[in-house]
């Protein structure tokens, strides 16, 4: 079998895998009595990802330059990115749901690959002048492993979002030190408990007053079990980090796409679609974190600001490639 064929092989056994794993995680979403669903749903993304490595490897020899030139390539470079940070994801979390929001996603990527990219966009080509550079890597490589990770981050928030409902909670999350600081900064906050002898109410009930007559309600409870509670508290922690991950690795690939735009169109920034959209999805990001490190959000309202950076970053990826032109123009449909 020639390195062609293998390629066509493994592309197909890739999105035939995910495709699997995705209704293997779903099941076990559904029916959390059944604990071995969560061992095969990693085993299938693992396989998946050694494939979609095997099929990269095979470009890779065959062109003669790292396999990330054109969409068909760089799609599969994202799938592979995702698989790859989705173990992680789930080693840290434990929980079956992460591959239930992410398996589909990087099985998307591969069926569009595959079944939607025209036969002449799949094929490997020289490459364009501009193309043939170390930055090739250093750059491409960085710029879409960050669009990997912080996805699977801004995946897990939008999951936190569906697992509480849309209600505020509070969490135990690091974004303002670990549980236990959170505990005690709560602890000293506490109002003094009062003395002996003075009559109190239950603690299923609050006091308010209503024409001066003094009556018992009851507080606005949660209906999140206590499950629901601590995978939602997982789910936050678990996009806080990742999404920690991804931007660094952001950051790097503009610094160094900067540096090669320096060397190939004498500016370091042109306002191309592509960069421009680059510095949205930093800035989007940026003020993520920024408002869970400074102000200590926790909860809604940062899984509001990743799951909007989840769009977001899709625009920068291939949404400019569909809809503008510019001097990232290599692979566009139009």
């Amino acid at each position: 079998m020639d390195l062609v064929s293998l390629q066509n092989v493994l592309d197909n056994l890739s999105f035939a895998i995910l495709f699997l794993t995705m209704l293997t995680y779903w099941v076990g979403v559904a029916f959390p009595q059944l604990p071995y669903l969560g061992n095969v749903g990693t085993t299938g993304m693992a396989i998946a990802n050694l494939c979609i490595a095997g099929l990269l490897g095979a470009r890779w020899i065959e062109a003669g330059y790292f396999p990330i030139s054109n969409l068909y390539e760089s799609l599969f470079f994202l799938a592979w990115g995702i698989t790859a940070v989705h173990l992680i994801a789930e080693n840290i979390s434990r929980s079956r749901l992460v591959g239930a929001v992410t398996a589909p996603v990087a099985m998307g990527i591969a069926a569009f690959a595959t079944l939607t990219l025209p036969k002449t966009m799949q094929v490997s080509e020289p490459l364009v002048p501009a193309l043939k550079s170390n930055w090739l890597m250093m750059h491409v490589s960085v710029m879409m492993l960050s669009y990997a990770t912080l996805m699977v981050g801004s995946l897990m928030a939008i999951a936190f979002l569906v697992v509480t409902r849309g209600q505020e909670i509070e969490l135990r999350g690091s974004s303002v030190g670990t549980g236990s600081f959170r505990d005690l900064k709560r602890d000293r906050n506490r109002p003094e408990p009062p003395s002996q002898g003075t009559p109190q109410p239950s603690l299923n009930a609050i006091t308010s007053e209503r024409g001066g007559v003094a009556t018992l309600e009851r507080p606005q409870t949660l209906t999140l079990s206590p499950q629901r509670l601590n995978l939602a508290d997982i789910l936050d922690n678990v996009s806080y980090r990742i999404i920690g991950l991804g931007f660094p690795l952001l950051t790097i690939g503009i610094i160094a796409g900067g540096v090669w735009a320096n060397e190939a169109w004498g500016t370091y920034w042109s306002w191309d679609p592509k960069e421009t959209w680059a510095a949205i999805t930093w800035l989007v990001f940026a003020a993520y974190l920024h408002a869970r490190i400074t102000r200590g959000w926790q909860g809604r309202r940062p899984a509001f600001l990743a799951a909007g950076g989840f769009i977001v970053v899709w625009v920068c990826y291939l949404g400019v490639n569909l809809l503008g032109k510019g001097l990232h123009s290599y692979g566009w449909f139009f």
